[in-house]
């Protein structure tokens, strides 16, 4: 969708797409019409954000507009003040500072005036959300649930053009089809939803991901509206349940407005027809003694040639997206951010971001996408430390270094250490035990298609992430053994979520022998979780591993039982060779010291206690779980 400034363009229409509140577009309507000749007049068609709340930070709106160049901005409200205006040379845009913080909730009247022409726009100071269990966050007591809206369930009709014979294209997939299948994702034992991003992608073909915005203040109409993203808020809250949106603020898409009318100088890195490509080698960021050249094309880099790399540098652009993730926040009563491309964006507006978030919302989480296997580098953004002389603020970044390490000893047959070799690094991380834990997500190719279509192999990598440190993260699908190589054929749709289906796999009658095998692991591991508070909150000791077996415990401290037997532990073993396997175990100066009770909790013969040493035999490919007291 390209985007025209002039505001006699169909008025109505272009205020109605972008969301435009009815008094605006009636008080806009209203000041061209008394306007004098064209040359003369001015408008506002839309304002970012659209609205905002009392005990907050005091907001920069956006405007947008014609003849806003030699415009004189006031504002009309109880305690509020302006404190500031910039304009754009052009007269499409203007920048409005506003001071809020003694304002009680109402609504403001916005006045521009040339001395030819006026225009009003109410603007909206509303209460903000009171609830005490509103921004809960997400931490290792919860279980996180990654859908891609588009391939998950249709409820809704569909906008023309979606088509399922589309690999790269719209399918149908909408948030009504999400909120219509929370009963599946309750019992499977789901509390958190992570949903790629929603925001509108305009007209741009092939972005059903949502990686590629063009408004950063509007539901995307494939997926419906943000009445139907509060919905699926609203739903998920009632049942305990939480909500993580998926934001990116290094880049929109090519065909956003602002490609070809920034709202100010330098509110990109570069330009369409010259710009860096991006560089993914995330060692150089780290490496203090690199040149800052050597960064450049990772922080200005274009992530593609159809996402412009915005520049977080200026402040303008920084406030711009800190207010953006504020907004969503309050909006829809979200519980967490997902961080696309985290390390693409400067450390300091990274700084800045978690300073104002966690401010407003103490207990919010966010999570950062750092691609790479190197737990040197994701460790760099964790939030807790200090490097290169910032704090990002991050609460946890995802654990890729795990998800890679699995991958390498299930699924290409690398030996058990490397596994404990990557945890053996969480003293990089400052909280170790926030990190989320996955097999895979909507970048990767299946689990089950690289480890060759192994079931076992699959159901091992779901246990581990089920039962070490931190909160494991399933991609939709991972639950029920679905294939698929590179993108896009990770992502195919979820059986049973489109009209035509032959069958349905949110309905144990639906799904195929395999399906429900996997499923059924999957929800009693997480039943298991939620059941014992050790796999939340207990540290992890690691207390045998070779070529191919792994034995930890998941225990309050780190010494042994004590003698009233009222502390529990959670011993699990894991086997991946194709025959049983023999263990002795050394229990002093271990989590086991003393321990005596041993009881199954899921499939494994009962170690045999003799003394001070541990005897297991553990069946091929396998993972059990012990309680020990």
């Amino acid at each position: 969708m390209r985007f025209k400034p002039s505001f006699f363009l169909a008025a109505t229409w272009v205020a109605g797409l972008l969301g435009i509140s009815a008094s605006v577009q009636a008080q806009a309507a209203s000041a061209v019409a008394i306007a004098a000749p064209a040359q003369e007049t001015i408008a506002i068609d839309k304002i970012d954000p659209p609205d905002w709340w009392v005990n907050f930070p005091s907001p920069m709106l956006l405007v947008h507009g014609s003849g806003l160049a030699s415009a004189h901005f006031s504002i009309s409200g109880q305690g509020v003040t302006l404190a500031r205006t910039q304009s754009s040379a052009n007269g499409h845009w203007a920048f409005l500072w506003l001071r809020t913080e003694h304002a009680p909730a109402q609504t403001l009247t916005i006045l521009a005036t040339n001395g030819k022409a006026e225009i009003r726009a109410s603007y909206t100071l509303a209460a903000r959300n009171q609830s005490t269990a509103s921004h809960a966050g997400f931490s290792a007591a919860d279980a996180m649930y990654l859908i891609m809206p588009d391939r998950f369930a249709d409820a809704e009709p569909n906008p023309p053009g979606d088509t399922r014979a589309a690999a790269r294209g719209w399918h149908g997939g909408d948030l009504a089809g999400v909120t219509a299948h929370l009963d599946y994702l309750q019992s499977l034992g789901v509390t958190t939803v992570w949903t790629t991003p929603v925001l509108s992608n305009g007209t741009m073909p092939e972005s059903y991901h949502g990686y590629a915005a063009t408004d950063l203040y509007a539901v995307d109409a494939h997926f419906g509206s943000l009445a139907d993203y509060r919905n699926l808020s609203s739903a998920l809250h009632a049942r305990g349940m939480k909500l993580v949106v998926d934001l990116v603020p290094n880049h929109v898409g090519v065909q956003h407005p602002w490609m070809a009318d920034p709202p100010a100088p330098d509110w990109f890195h570069d330009t369409r027809a010259n710009h860096l490509a991006v560089d993914h080698d995330f060692h150089q960021l780290v490496d203090p003694h690199a040149a800052p050249a050597a960064s450049l094309r990772i922080t200005r880099g274009w992530f593609s040639d159809d996402m412009p790399d915005l520049n977080q540098s200026n402040p303008l652009v920084a406030q711009y997206f800190i207010q953006n993730a504020l907004w969503w926040v309050e909006t829809a009563n979200l519980d967490g951010i997902r961080l696309d491309t985290f390390p693409y964006v400067d450390r300091s507006y990274w700084q800045d971001f978690h300073r104002t978030l966690h401010q407003v919302y103490p207990h919010l989480t966010t999570v950062g996408e750092v691609y790479n296997r190197d737990a040197e580098v994701v460790s760099f953004f964790a939030g807790g430390r200090t490097h290169a002389g910032i704090d990002t603020g991050l609460d946890t970044p995802f654990d890729f270094p795990l998800q890679f390490a699995l991958r390498d000893v299930l699924a290409a047959g690398k030996p058990m250490t490397e596994l404990t070799d990557v945890l053996r690094q969480d003293a990089l991380y400052p909280h170790p035990e926030r990190l989320v834990t996955f097999i895979g997500n909507h970048d990767t190719t299946r689990f089950l298609t690289e480890a060759g279509g192994s079931v076992p192999r699959l159901k091992l990598a779901i246990g581990l992430i089920a039962t070490l440190r931190g909160m494991p993260q399933l991609y939709s699908g991972d639950e029920i053994a679905m294939t698929g190589g590179a993108d896009p054929d990770n992502r195919h749709d979820f059986p049973g979520g489109f009209p035509g289906d032959a069958r349905s796999a949110f309905t144990a009658a639906g799904r195929t022998a395999t399906e429900q095998d996997v499923y059924q692991w999957t929800a009693g591991l997480l039943a298991l979780r939620k059941a014992h508070a050790e796999f939340a909150t207990g540290m992890e000791q690691n207390l045998f591993t070779d070529a191919d077996a792994f034995v930890f415990v998941r225990t309050p401290r780190t010494s042994g039982c004590p003698a009233d037997h009222a502390e529990e532990r959670m011993l699990i073993v894991v086997n991946k060779a194709h025959a049983r396997k023999s263990i002795d175990l050394p229990l002093q100066a271990t989590a086991l010291a003393g321990c005596e009770q041993y009881a199954a909790t899921a499939p494994g013969s009962l170690p045999i206690r003799s003394a001070d040493t541990l005897h297991l035999e553990i069946p091929a490919e396998t993972l059990s779980v012990y309680t020990v007291r």
